[in-house]
């Protein structure tokens, strides 16, 4: 006689969540003078006890319509459902969207996404690099807050020297397209130590002549790349440029998932990629697009949020810089830093170990 078998119960989403926060920011910040920030947080928690936070959001606000559809995408597809791989908990929610397409829909699927790694790594008792199938690393950060386009050359010039004292190895301008810009590279470019980089960003502020002209003056200031000269939906610009251009050319950000990438990556349009985390629709998606990039031999440099992108970076080799742009970091109780060489190491902590400051939600929470 065979003893009875009970087979095992498979854990399942018991919470999920997700909150609309309205963080704003202290001054404006960056070469569109940000002044608010949207977030969608997400929570997940298991039958058996594990728990994952993720996050997207909007920059400039507008996030209601995001923390709508993170609200339904949770109600429907994951709330009561099995616990499943962070990847194929991804494609059953871009799946969701095969008739709305990706739009706020994959910044509504990055903070689930992100969520899902969180708990995913938690309940392993592993670093999210771990999860994610990466080694730790580390990585050059550079200085990217403070700058703004027509900004005091001499303004300019002392944020750089700041961020060189501070380690970092590169710092990045940003550009209006007009001749200030030679100023400002210059200012930058004469009090930069040897061995630290200048790097610009024009923020989609040119046509393809001017951007042409900002490209040979940014080279002749020796800048490591021009970041976004054209807007982000002119493939043929980019391809154009980059046949011309003595800089490398960087772009990604506003771009959605690894398919509206492909065009830039197969003519190598773009020398640097720059996925931002809730336009790609999370860190499945960024992940997919660095592991394309270093097939077509390009350089992966995120969009903002370091300490969870040093993560990334561990299971990317093709990831080889980290953005200092300080957005929502005040969000969070003790993000891992650069260290005095300007590096960071993802820390080794169970998760993503991006851990919201007390008093936060209540704070800045509008809707739940």
């Amino acid at each position: 006689m065979t003893a009875d078998i009970t087979p095992d119960i498979a854990p399942k989403i018991t919470v999920a969540s997700a909150e609309l926060w309205r963080f704003p920011l202290a001054t404006a910040m960056g070469g569109s003078g940000l002044t608010v920030v949207d977030l969608i947080v997400v929570d997940l928690e298991t039958s058996d006890g594990a728990r994952g936070t993720g996050f997207s959001y909007v920059l400039g606000g507008g996030g209601g319509a995001v923390h709508l559809l993170a609200g339904d995408m949770l109600e429907r597809l994951v709330r009561d459902q099995p616990v499943r791989p962070p990847q194929a908990l991804w494609r059953r929610l871009a799946g969701s969207l095969n008739r709305l397409g990706r739009g706020a829909g994959y910044l509504a699927i990055a903070a689930i996404d992100v969520a899902a790694w969180d708990l995913a790594a938690r309940r392993q008792g592993v670093p999210l690099y771990t999860a994610l199938g990466g080694e730790a690393r580390k990585l050059p950060v550079y200085g990217s807050a403070g700058f703004r386009p027509l900004q005091a050359p001499e303004e300019a010039a002392a944020r750089a020297t700041e961020y060189a004292a501070m380690g970092c190895s590169a710092v990045k301008l940003r550009l209006s397209g007009s001749h200030h810009d030679v100023a400002l590279l210059r200012a930058v470019s004469d009090v930069l130590p040897e061995g630290v980089h200048l790097m610009a960003d024009a923020n989609e502020r040119c046509d393809l002549a001017r951007a042409k002209w900002l490209a040979s003056q940014c080279a002749e200031f020796d800048a490591l790349w021009l970041e976004e000269p054209l807007p982000a939906y002119d493939a043929d610009g980019y391809a154009a440029l980059a046949a011309a251009s003595p800089v490398a050319i960087a772009a990604g950000e506003h771009l959605q998932g690894a398919g509206e990438l492909a065009p830039y990556l197969a003519a190598k349009s773009i020398a640097v990629v720059q996925p931002d985390l809730a336009m790609m629709g999370g860190i499945t998606e960024c992940l997919r697009t660095a592991e394309f990039a270093a097939h077509h031999g390009l350089v992966v440099a995120p969009h903002f949020l370091p300490a969870l992108f040093v993560h990334v970076a561990a299971a990317a080799p093709a990831m080889q810089w980290l953005e200092h742009f300080p957005l929502i970091e005040p969000l969070f109780a003790a993000p891992v830093e650069m260290d005095e060489a300007g590096q960071m190491m993802p820390p080794e902590i169970p998760g993503h170990g991006l851990v919201w400051a007390d008093g936060a939600r209540e704070e800045y929470r509008i809707a739940g």
